[in-house]
């Protein structure tokens, strides 16, 4: 068993008097030396000059002599990035492409001790081995330790950076380091993630964390990479926004080109490099649209291709600043034949036998892996006392062309997104109760021998089934929304599978709180009985409980619920009570006044200091650009010229209101969302926020985009701040000299504002698109329905929408003083109130229940826990891990 335990924002956290997290002013120095993205932000023009052969960048000159002392050192890569799902399934793609790429390798690379694969998606690899025999485990085994063969990151998928929660990326990184230590008895050195769209420092801190010290990030906005390129800092030590010591430090190289295939890689000229990608031959499955074709290299050809290859590598290396060049040789899902790995290696290895053949060109080319490189810059550096540039901040909006900035996919399929976070909170609850669970067996039968009625391994094959698909959705093209319909709707079986609970008559209800803290919170159950009550099932005690209708359409069936007020890991006898009730706002004056009086509150919300704020939510429509013009899609978000429209409808919401001694709310429907706010009444957290819901639907629309929008008058200029995979938080700048789309930045879990005074914070049980176009406003995408594909490879829009839900709390708090200038950047944290709502949001308490006619024993209170962890401490995880020696089994506890 292991438990993680993650220190709030780790250790230099203070909680200030009026309950706010800061930043301790001792620990935190502002470095001259340490570059802060928002500052490059604010420095470039984000202007688009045509650059020559490399469009996005300039002309790169040299001399010839610069490379006289220390030698050109090449190290080409090959690699094939293999999406887990992406256009076909993961299925289709592994008989398809990747069994064949996995079993070449294994042969290739065994015929020439010079050549070098490396490889990502352990998800692939997994499944591969369990489908080849000894022999060829042995095989590859005997390729790892030669180095031959890296397994690079050691995820098991190459995750998407804006959507996924930090719990997800950590659980699939762990999936796949255990895996990759009980089957191959390596641990991971380097990072490689050249396809996420855009990336975020949490993702270097748990690559750090796992013990990695090099990564290699691709897709950034050209102007950064044409910036960085200019300034040689393409190769960073990327510091966490906290930090002041190096103990975060992780080297980054970030590729400097528009994309990681061959003809982008070897250097700025793309119609050059596609020249030396062989598997574009004539006759080859795929072709140069520079429409100058590979040729073979032979003795008589090699000199004048190795030169012109030369000028290429000598070109990017000045971008740097050692003489250690990193060059990929790769593309998606290749070296699938047996003739790409020929034709490849051969040809390569005759331009490098001719580069190390004569020492006049300074120039030592060999092929190589990430670990190989990354160690070699390191000597380098060492020999030739060079430093590199410290950098703090994340690479978001990520814009590959033009105006074209990714920031659609931070919401599209907001369904898919939503279901991720429960089936996070859901697998987190269940890995901790399993690992209590087999500790207090294991204590109990001292033999060893396990209870015949708690099946330990079909369970723990349970849980690594659920660990896995949560892993495997949070690769790039899962969470992020870009997956193709047919492959997306696998998903649905997941979906289907919690929703069956609905159709039970339930009677006893067991309720677990899967935080670290005592907490009140509120149960919602369908009850269906004509009468409820709820009990305490130790003291016979009756709790507090209210009715509330179920409203269903037309034709379905109405059912009710009941709401009851508990504390942490109780576990209830429930015997529940039907109670119907409708009201209309015409027939009813105090319900009306009580409307007007709920709504005065929400608009107007009053702090301790005395202070009210004012506060609006509105809803808007985002069109699409018209015409011939690119388009949005899943990736792109590109809205019509006009902006925003206020939503309208020709009908006035149907509104209705309930009050009670848990909570009260307003309930508003429209055409096409369903909005609802409620107070709950209760002590704690809990009753110091707003809860907002929507559900959403716009299966009717063409190309729109649905908005909530929070209108406030808290003075926040053009600043406010979203967070980063729920990690931490990042300041952003909203930047007239952008476009509109390029303000939108991914929200994983909450967003502020602030002002000297006062902050409004949203904390979100789900991930989506957020910005603050104007002073005191967030407008956060609820969905999005657009009918084309915006060309980048996924070749459809996105039409399967459902009927999504949201969920929001929002906070107003006192302030007092600002945050902490680190660098030149602002840092800033949730507070701790807003700190544990977010945490009660992402993992609610798990209920249980059992059909009328089961037998249970006798309940009470089960309590794992003395007493509350303090409230800057988070227990990430209670995981137990695998057997060691026995396969699907699960090990001995520590």
């Amino acid at each position: 068993m292991a438990v993680f335990i993650l220190p709030v924002y780790l250790w230099f956290l203070n909680i200030t008097s009026n309950g706010c997290l800061s930043v301790s002013t001792s620990s935190l120095k502002s470095h001259a030396d340490i570059r802060g993205l928002l500052d490059v932000y604010d420095l470039l023009p984000f202007d688009n000059p045509d650059g020559g052969p490399w469009k996005q960048g300039f002309e790169i000159t040299y001399k010839g002599d610069e490379w006289s002392e220390q030698p050109l050192e090449l190290f080409l890569i090959p690699h094939s990035h293999n999406d887990p799902g992406w256009i076909k399934t993961f299925d289709a793609y592994y008989h398809d492409q990747t069994r064949h790429i996995l079993d070449n390798m294994v042969v290739k690379l065994s015929e020439d001790s010079r050549r070098k694969l490396i490889w990502a998606e352990i998800s692939y690899f997994s499944k591969w081995w369990n489908d080849i025999d000894d022999q060829k485990r042995a095989a590859v085994k005997r390729l790892v330790e030669a180095g031959q063969l890296e397994l690079v990151t050691g995820g098991w998928v190459m995750p998407d950076e804006a959507n996924s929660h930090y719990f997800a990326m950590l659980d699939q990184l762990m999936e796949g380091h255990q895996w990759l230590q009980k089957h191959l008895g390596v641990k991971p050195r380097s990072g490689w993630a050249i396809d996420p769209f855009g990336h975020s420092p949490s993702m270097a801190y748990l690559l750090k964390g796992a013990g990695l010290h090099n990564m290699l990030i691709q897709r950034v906005h050209y102007s950064i990479k044409k910036h960085f390129a200019q300034q040689q800092t393409l190769e960073f030590l990327w510091r966490q926004s906290w930090d002041s010591s190096s103990r975060s430090d992780i080297t980054c190289h970030m590729m400097p080109f528009y994309s990681y295939d061959v003809p982008h890689t070897c250097g700025p000229n793309p119609a050059v490099c596609c020249q030396f990608d062989f598997q574009r031959l004539p006759g080859r499955r795929t072709f140069c649209p520079w429409k100058i074709p590979p040729k073979p290299i032979t003795d008589q050809n090699v000199q004048e291709r190795a030169l012109l290859l030369l000028d290429q590598y000598r070109q990017k290396s000045r971008l740097f600043r050692s003489s250690v060049l990193l060059v990929p040789l790769g593309d998606d899902f290749r070296y699938v034949e047996s003739s790409e790995w020929d034709v490849q290696f051969n040809n390569y290895q005759k331009l490098f036998d001719y580069f190390n053949q004569h020492p006049e060109l300074h120039i030592k080319a060999r092929f190589g892996t990430l670990s190989d490189y990354f160690q070699a810059l390191h000597q380098r550096l060492s020999t030739t006392r060079t430093t590199l540039p410290k950098l703090r901040g994340d690479f978001f909006s990520y814009a590959d062309r033009d105006d074209h900035y990714w920031t659609g996919y931070f919401t599209s399929r907001p369904f898919y997104k939503r279901l991720d976070r429960k089936l996070e909170a859901t697998l987190r609850a269940t890995e901790i109760l399993f690992s209590l669970t087999l500790a207090e067996m294991r204590r109990s039968h001292s033999d060893g021998r396990l209870a015949e009625n708690f099946p330990a391994r079909e369970y723990f094959q349970w849980l690594t089934t659920g660990r896995r698909n949560l892993a495997l959705f949070q690769h790039h093209d899962a969470v992020a929304g870009t997956e193709r319909e047919h492959v997306v709707r696998l998903t649905s079986i997941t979906e289907q599978s919690l929703l069956l609970i609905i159709g039970f008559c339930f009677r006893s209800l067991i309720i677990f709180n899967p935080t670290e803290q005592l907490r009140t919170s509120v149960i919602s159950v369908v009850v269906d009985s004509p009468d409820a009550r709820v009990v305490d099932a130790e003291t016979g005690r009756q709790m507090a409980a209210q009715i509330s209708a179920v409203w269903a359409e037309p034709n379905q069936p109405s059912t009710d619920t009941f709401q009851v007020r508990t504390s942490s890991l109780i576990r209830l006898l429930i015997t529940a009570v039907c109670f119907n009730f409708l009201f209309s706002h015409s027939s009813c004056p105090s319900w009306l006044n009580f409307l007007l009086s709920f709504i005065l509150k929400f608009q107007k919300l009053r702090l301790q200091s005395g202070l009210v704020r004012k506060i609006q939510v509105q809803f808007l429509w985002y069109g699409t650009r018209t015409g011939s013009r690119d388009k949005s899609g899943a990736y792109l978000f590109l809205p019509a010229d006009e902006g925003a429209q206020l939503y309208t409808s020709s009908e006035p919401p149907l509104v209705r209101v309930s009050r009670g001694p848990i909570f009260s709310d307003i309930t508003s429907h429209f055409p096409h969302f369903t909005h609802t706010v409620r107070l709950f009444h209760l002590d704690g957290h809990a009753g110091k926020s707003l809860e907002i819901s929507n559900l959403v639907d716009i299966r009717s629309q063409v190309n729109r985009e649905l908005v909530m929008k929070i209108v406030s008058d808290v003075a926040s200029g053009n600043r406010f701040y979203s967070d980063l995979n729920g990690f931490q938080m990042q300041q952003r700048r909203t930047l007239a000299k952008l476009p509109l789309q390029a303000n939108f930045y991914p929200m994983t879990s909450a967003a502020f504002l602030q002002d000297s005074m006062s902050r409004l914070s949203l904390l979100s049980a789900q991930s989506q698109g957020v910005a603050s176009l104007k002073p005191g406003e967030l407008e956060l995408v609820l969905d999005r329905r657009l009918q084309q594909d915006d060309n980048r490879g996924l070749g459809q829009g996105v039409t399967d929408n459902k009927l999504t839900a949201s969920l929001y709390h929002l906070l107003l708090e006192d302030r007092g003083g600002g945050a902490k200038e680190v660098g030149g950047a602002s840092v800033d944290h949730l507070s701790l109130l807003a700190h544990l709502a977010s945490l009660s949001l992402c993992h609610p308490p798990m209920t249980m229940v059992a059909p009328s006619n089961s037998q249970l024993p006798k309940l009470r209170p089960f309590q794992p826990l003395q007493s509350s962890l303090p409230c800057d401490i988070h227990l990430l995880n209670l995981k137990t891990l695998e057997d060691t020696q026995v396969r699907d089994a699960p090990g001995v506890q520590v």
